[in-house]
């Protein structure tokens, strides 16, 4: 009877269709002018439109994930996460908790892999950042324990919560089967969202006098992964992934910095910095800045080096159609550009599930160990 299970949701939609009936039933009995049939007629109303607008807030949340549980909800979870350093960690990246994935056998990492839950401090940037980090289960078995691995950064989109990608879109157990079945290598995951300072949306901008997100995402992150985990320190050892604003964030990203790079993939991405009351004054009228902070110009200024593109979009339902396919004609041999168009799909959770399997192994066949 969690706040995200299906029966709750199921729960909360038979109510409404009940008391709906039970309106349309007794209304005529509670037409009347008595104080008891006026009464009668309001709490009829109200548990209605209760119990549908608790319907919509469910079916909301299970698909956003804006609050995981009751307490969540209620502002009850108040408790401060308690550093616990193990031997993963780094100065640049403390493991804070460890989950296990729900597969047979999966406490044991050899079997299941690991989820760290992890506080990340920027060196250069100041910024520490809270994420998760995905080990899959060959980072831990006996004949891999000299091995490197690939890795790739993933965003959500703004404002997002990292708990979105692996409970909403299910990054990691997806990584788990594909890999599993052959489809794609293992891969180590590092999930964060793009809101370094939140609730302000700096859109991965270095901006003069405040957070220095890009160096963040595009410098500290990367050095920070290579300094704690087994992951090579070639472009061709690391991905960036990213849906909404962190596609557009890992696009950029990728081609600012492709010393560092080797791949990107941006799910619905938009390829120009947003502007409005979340965002703040990005630039401060510095018009250099602000065209470096366009996705479009970006590329059409990078010198190819043979890094790989990934974008995706919807013939209908998504508004990045036009600007994907100029994205397309942009890049320049030797590096290259792949692309998901659905026939539809919409900005959401649905239309992320449906690319993120393909995307992987993709991103598995562009970066290696």
């Amino acid at each position: 009877m969690g706040l995200t299970s299906n029966t709750v949701l199921a729960l909360a939609i038979i109510a409404g269709v009940l008391l709906f009936a039970a309106t349309v039933w007794w209304w005529p009995k509670l037409s009347g002018r008595s104080w008891r049939s006026v009464l009668g007629r309001i709490g009829l109303l109200l548990a209605t439109q209760l119990a549908l607008f608790s319907a919509v807030g469910l079916a909301a949340n299970k698909s956003f994930l804006f609050y995981g549980s009751w307490a969540d909800l209620l502002g009850r979870e108040t408790a401060i996460g308690k550093v616990v350093d193990h031997g993963m960690s780094s100065d640049d990246i403390k493991v804070v908790d460890k989950q296990k994935l729900d597969v047979p056998g999966g406490a044991k990492p050899q079997v299941g892999g690991q989820i760290l839950k992890v506080a990340i401090t920027g060196q250069k940037s100041k910024i520490t950042s809270p994420g998760y980090v995905w080990l899959p289960p060959e980072y831990f078995q006996p004949q891999h324990k000299d091995q490197n691995f690939p890795a790739s950064i993933i965003l959500t989109g703004y404002p997002g919560t990292a708990e979105n990608l692996i409970k909403g879109l299910n990054y990691p157990m997806t990584a788990f089967k594909q890999a599993k079945a052959g489809k794609m290598k293992p891969m180590i995951l590092v999930m964060l969202r793009p809101t370094i300072a939140p609730p302000r949306d700096t859109e991965c901008v270095d901006i003069p006098g405040g957070p220095q997100t890009e160096t963040f995402f595009a410098e500290d992150l990367p050095q920070a992964i290579q300094a704690t985990f087994r992951v090579g320190k070639k472009p061709q050892n690391m991905g960036f992934i990213g849906n909404s604003t962190g596609g557009y964030c890992a696009l950029k990203i990728a081609a600012h910095h492709p010393q560092t790079f080797g791949a990107a993939a941006g799910l619905s991405a938009y390829y120009e910095a947003a502007d409005d009351p979340t965002t703040g004054d990005l630039f401060h009228g510095d018009a250099e800045l602000k065209a470096r902070a366009n996705v479009l110009e970006s590329i059409r200024a990078k010198k190819p080096t043979g890094t790989s593109f990934l974008v995706t979009s919807s013939e209908s339902g998504e508004p990045n159609l036009a600007d994907t396919k100029k994205f397309i004609k942009l890049v320049k041999s030797p590096d290259r550009v792949s692309s998901i168009i659905l026939d539809s799909g919409g900005h959401n959770f649905n239309t992320w599930r449906r690319e993120i399997p393909p995307m992987l192994v993709w991103m598995s066949d562009r970066i290696q160990a």
